[in-house]
Formats: structure tokens, sequence, C-alpha cells
């Protein structure tokens, strides 16, 4: 059996970490090099890092970012945020990320999902849906924070997905983001029925219950999240200990 993973989530605005909800009221947490080195002797798996600048200077200073991380920390992180294009991703993999991941962008050009696999390798690329669950019942994939529905559905997205070549869906219940109240592991659950690559969840943390439930329950492959570990809630190495109570297989 695979272990599970715990991957710590840093949004990164003009080189720096920052914390906040929904990007307002942002609070500055940390050197975001330093911060992940942290998360990295704690014990967590993998790094998220998500650039949420918007501006081409913030992109560049994005990429340096990048470098100094892969010279920095000892274990795989991903770069997601504001990649639209083939020269997006080859720039932030070659700075020395070990995966990009892609939202808006692969939503409005399923292709760019082909062309990165194509040229990287699928285990290079992570597929982002930020979804939410409609008063019909479907769950819709969104953009500009959930806040703009699309024609996505989630389980067909998520296939089409792995068709093109993702090697990982990032899914993010945007019913459930923010809210601190759990996951809706049934969604999770089929979601993992409907798909044979790794499921990485994120948004509704709020205790190591939920963390549990999500990646038994839900049969996720990996737990994200951000404000539970920033703002010292609990550390990465004590929620894997009591992941591991739970005989939940998890790497100490």
């Amino acid at each position: 059996m695979v272990a599970k993973r715990i991957i710590p989530c840093l949004d990164v605005k003009e080189g720096r970490t920052v914390k906040g909800i929904n990007f307002v009221d942002l609070r500055d947490v940390g050197d975001a090099v330093e911060l992940g080195q942290h998360y990295a002797r704690a014990g967590a798996d993998e790094l998220v890092y998500l650039d949420i600048s918007a501006t081409r200077e913030g992109r560049n200073t994005f990429t340096r970012l990048v470098e100094r991380i892969a010279d920095g920390i000892n274990i795989p992180f991903t770069v997601g945020g504001g990649i639209s294009s083939l020269e997006d991703a080859a720039r932030l993999l070659d700075a020395g990320a070990d995966k990009i991941s892609i939202n808006s962008a692969a939503i409005a050009n399923p292709s760019l999902i082909d062309s990165i696999a194509a040229r990287y390798g699928s285990q290079f690329v992570v597929v982002a849906i930020d979804a939410r669950c409609m008063d019909d019942g479907i769950w819709r994939a969104t953009t500009h924070g959930g806040s703009r529905p699309t024609d996505k559905e989630l389980f067909s997205w998520a296939r089409e997905a792995q068709q093109r070549g993702a090697g990982e869906i990032l899914f993010t219940s945007m019913n459930h983001d923010g809210t601190r109240s759990g996951y809706p592991c049934d969604t999770f659950a089929r979601l993992s029925e409907e798909i044979t690559i790794p499921i990485i969840a994120s948004g509704g943390a709020g205790s190591v219950k939920d963390i549990a439930d999500v990646l038994t329950v839900g049969r996720a492959d990996a737990a994200l999240a951000a404000s539970i570990f920033h703002f010292g809630e609990i550390t990465v190495g004590d929620l894997k200990k009591e992941l591991k109570q739970m005989n939940i297989d998890v790497r100490l």
C-alpha cells in the first residue's frame, strides 16, 4: 500500500508566503523558502506553492523563487498559479519545480494538459479542479475562486484530464473551502472510483479527524492544508503521529 501524503500549501505573493480568505486581508506568514524548509523538517511529504501575484513582475519574482526553493528544499514541490501555456510550465519546471498545477487554463484549453504531459511526462502534471455542488446536485468545475461555474462536470472532467495526461487531480470542494467543517467524503470516494490517478484533497480541513476521514472514507491519496499549519494549530509531525495511531499509513 502506498503511504498517504500530507502536503502543506503556501500561497505566495511577490516572493513572500501569505494567508487570507479568498485572497483578501492577506497576512504575511514568512519567507517562502524558510517556511518550506520548516515543513520539510517537520515531515511534510511534499509542498505546493501557489503564485497569487497578478503582475508579470510577480511572475518573474516567482520564477526566481522557484530556483531558490529547488536549491533549499529536499522534498518534492508543485507550483501553480497563472500557468497558461507550455512556455509558462517549461519556465517553472526548468527552474526546478517537480510538478506544475494547472486549473483555469486547462478548462479554457484542455489540450494544454496533453502538451505538457507530452513534453515532460504525466508525473509532472497536476490538474486542479475547484468544483461546486449546484442546486441541481451536479458538481461543476468553476473558475475565479469558485464564483464562475463552467460546463465541465467534475467527474467527466477528471476522467478527461486523466486521459489527456494528468498525473494527479487536486480537487477542492468550493462548498466546503474555508468552512473548516470537513470534506465531502462521499464525493471524494466516488471520484476515486472514476479515475485511477492519485487524488489530492483540498479545502475544508478543520481537524485531524477531517483529514483522517478524507484519507479513509474519502479514499484520497493525499491531504493538502494551509491555515492549520501556518498558524500553529498542529504540526505536520503531530498530525502524522495521530493519523498513524488511527492505523492510517503515513511516513513518519
